[in-house]
């Protein structure tokens, strides 16, 4: 008659020590995000996929939006050998900077890096050490007024010149029409690492060079970079407001979705912004390539962009941590990421599917300049990369706000970068 509860009970005691095992087992794991556009949203959501998928706990610590105090933060946190974050979103231009405090993720991606663009697996292994995987990446894009543009009768701008003629054409107009607000060309001039990003983009797109080039060598001071330079500070307060030496990427999206500028440089995510059901220019807004510099060398130029996902050392439950990073860098998360809010994947594949194309058409449009944009010299001046683009924006943003001539400006920072690099040895 003691059977059953007798067997009752030991299938009890099997269940409760099963429970038991599972919540030891359990783990908070503590993920940084950004937090511009829809990013923090859609971190949030997919990470709780994954805790409700895997039993685990997910906490998103929101971070600043500026990436040079993102960067400071990190560096702070990392430096201290602290465990308050364990998975955290860096730049494609902080992987040599900070690869020192991260795991290597090789034994825990078992392969799918190769599903990535090989240039950004590359750009994110330090020392043979995979310490970053890819999320998401991007190339500056120029965004323009599809309506504005075809009410004055203008064409697409193919090089600078033309875009400053035509941004003037349609400001002027458009302010006579009773839109005193409205600007011809709107960017991220603030002196800060988006700054770096337009500055090179000027600079590659005129024939100037990469700042510091692959072999090391110091490149910034030639004519091409001082014309490319001084033709950005003729923009300011003609065809962009004097403030645009304040604005980074949400100023000048904010400007351009309140329907008060004709033109925009801005990176992928403004676009799912502007499709919004409440958004001023829903329907109203084309995307292109930036333009080309003046002269014969001129191009069009986009730099690289992007975020990985990177597992502190310092981290309690790293294996756990880096289960986490693969799902959310996973082609499901990065599809669902490029429709809702058009990041763009680093996976190849998922440029050519339907579902990702529809909702950015772009993104099968420009694949060409995601696949070639410009990289900052990140790899080849390694741990001294955050004082070379620190140094330059400065210099870009001293022209621009007419305190320096180009020409004079150039040289100094050929200087400075020659002391910061101990006479071309980066490293």
């Amino acid at each position: 008659m003691n059977t059953i509860p007798r067997a009752a009970a030991l299938a009890a005691f099997a269940l409760v020590a099963s429970l038991a095992a599972t919540q030891a087992q359990a783990a908070s794991i503590k993920i940084s995000c950004g937090a511009i556009g829809y990013e923090l949203e859609l971190c949030k959501s997919a990470a709780d996929a994954w805790a409700k998928k895997t039993g685990n706990e997910v906490q998103v610590v929101a971070t600043p939006a500026d990436s040079n105090e993102r960067l400071a933060l990190y560096q702070q946190i990392l430096g201290s050998q602290s465990d308050k974050i364990d998975i955290f979103q860096i730049d494609v231009v902080w992987p040599g900077l900070l690869g020192t405090h991260l795991i290597d993720l090789t034994p825990y991606a078992k392969g799918t890096q190769s599903q990535h663009f090989e240039s950004i697996v590359a750009n994110n292994t330090v020392g043979g050490k995979l310490v970053a995987m890819p999320w998401f990446t991007d190339a500056g894009l120029l965004y323009y007024r599809k309506d504005l543009l075809e009410k004055y009768k203008q064409p697409l701008p193919v090089t600078w010149d033309d875009l400053a003629k035509s941004a003037k054409l349609i400001q002027e107009g458009e302010r006579k029409a009773g839109n005193d607000r409205m600007w011809g060309y709107v960017w991220q001039g603030r002196a800060y690492e988006g700054l770096s990003c337009n500055a090179l983009e000027w600079l590659v797109s005129f024939g100037g060079g990469s700042v510091v080039e692959p072999s090391g060598k110091i490149s910034v001071n030639n004519p091409q970079a001082a014309e490319a330079l001084q033709t950005a500070a003729s923009w300011v307060g003609t065809i962009s407001p004097s403030a645009v030496l304040n604005y980074a990427e949400e100023e000048s999206r904010g400007v351009f979705q309140a329907g008060n500028a004709v033109y925009m440089r801005n990176w992928p995510y403004a676009w799912a912004l502007s499709q919004a059901a409440d958004s001023t220019i829903k329907g109203k807004v084309g995307i292109t390539v930036l333009p080309k510099g003046n002269g014969a060398n001129g191009r069009s130029a986009a730099a690289l962009g992007g975020h990985q996902l990177a597992v502190s050392k310092y981290s309690k439950n790293p294996a756990i941590a880096a289960d986490l990073v693969m799902y959310m860098t996973s082609a499901e998360v990065q599809k669902e990421r490029a429709i809702k809010g058009s990041f763009n994947p680093t996976m190849p594949a998922l440029y050519k599917d339907p579902e990702v194309l529809k909702a950015n058409p772009f993104m099968g449009e420009l694949y060409g300049t995601f696949a070639s944009a410009a990289a900052r010299p990140a790899t080849v001046t390694g741990s001294h990369y955050n004082q070379v683009s620190n140094a330059f924006w400065n210099s870009a943003h001293e022209v621009l706000a007419g305190q320096a001539k180009a020409t004079a400006a150039l040289p100094q920072l050929e200087t400075s970068l020659g002391r910061t690099s101990r006479g071309g040895k980066w490293n």
